[in-house]
This record gives structure tokens, sequence and C-alpha cells, in this order.
């Protein structure tokens, strides 16, 4: 148990799961939309991916700039920076394998907030590079949130939400012409908020 967190540290479970299936195998440049402190990205550093990062806290950065360069010394700490996840990343387009944006895109103010960080992140992406995302949707609570207003919704554990239905994940699929490369999945904790795993190809 302990090499496993040595290895990965506290990796969200379910990246964790396309890491184990050798999912991104070939991936070799990886970029964390809201990567906090780094917690997704030890094994990425580890295993001498080129990785790159984003968050708006600026505590959160310092972390992870001192994470990187103790795991990979080939790391910069200008390939952390503190910034949004909007139209102005500073990464070029078309450049990455792998996009991460885990428990972010949630917290879109409204619907033309939440697509301008979705085209964001899917403009990194190289032809068959691939998409995780991790999020909030009404999957399995529709009954128990409480709509307000641009989209977003209160959830029974009193956060606020923007939220997706399984057709709103379809349908951006479509505009995206995206495949996916793994189903729905989602996790309803408590009936308090669902958290779905969204997991694209960019065709």
């Amino acid at each position: 148990m302990n090499e496993i967190k040595e290895q990965f540290g506290d990796i969200d479970i379910y990246l964790f799961d396309q890491l184990l299936k050798g999912r991104f195998q070939s991936c070799k440049r990886v970029a964390d939309l809201g990567c906090g402190k780094g917690r997704n990205l030890i094994y990425f550093l580890k295993n001498g991916h080129e990785v790159y990062g984003i968050d708006s806290n600026p505590d959160a950065i310092r972390e992870v700039q001192s994470l990187a360069a103790g795991l990979n010394t080939k790391a910069a700490t200008e390939q952390f920076i503190v910034g949004n996840i909007d139209r102005n990343l500073p990464f070029e387009n078309g450049s990455f394998d792998l996009v991460i944006c885990n428990a972010v895109l949630h917290f879109a103010k409204d619907k033309t907030h939440f697509e301008e960080m979705l085209k964001a992140a899917w403009s990194l992406l190289k032809p068959g590079g691939y998409l995780f995302a991790r999020l909030a949707t009404d999957i399995g609570i529709k009954n128990l949130v409480m709509p307000l207003p641009d989209g977003r919704f209160l959830l029974p554990d009193g956060s606020e939400r923007y939220l997706l239905s399984v057709e709103m994940i379809a349908k951006y699929n479509l505009e995206l012409n995206a495949t996916a490369y793994e189903p729905l999945k989602t996790t309803v904790v408590d009936n308090l908020r669902s958290m779905t795993s969204w997991c694209l190809q960019k065709n």
C-alpha cells in the first residue's frame, strides 16, 4: 500500500483507473487545468511526462512548483502558473496528449462561462488526445436539486454548482466531435451530490 501511495499520491480514483488500464501510456505532454497542489500529477512527474498546470490559487501553484521540482528535474517552475481557465490560456493549442480538468468545470458562473472553459480545455488537445474531466451533474439526484439562475443549482449538501445532465453531455459530445473512451461513471454521495467522470478523445 505504501508503494502505491508513493507512486500515485492522492490521485483521483477514476484517473487512477485509467492509468491502470494503460489508457494514457502514450501521453507524453499533460496539462492539468485547476491543478491545485498537484495531487493528480505525481505519477506523471515521476514517470518523465512533460507536465503543465494552471490554478487560480497562488499558494497552490507554489506548492505544485515545489512538488514538481522535487519529483522531476526537467520540470520548470514556469510550467505551473497562476491563472484562470479561459480562451487566453497561456499554453499552445493542439499541443497536449492529455488534459485533466478535475472538479473544476462545475464552478462555472453560467452556460457561457462553462462553454468557454470546456472549449479552452478542448483546444489544447492534439488530434487523438484525451480529456479527463470529473464534474458535478444532476445524474441520480435530479429531483433533489433546486434550480438557480444561469444554469446553476443548489445541491442537497448546501453547495451551488453548474450542473450538466446526460442530455447536455451528449450534446457537447456531438458539438466537439468527440469519442467517449469510457462510459459515463457517476458516484452519488448519500444523495447529497453527484460526481461524473466524462472521458473524451479528440477525433
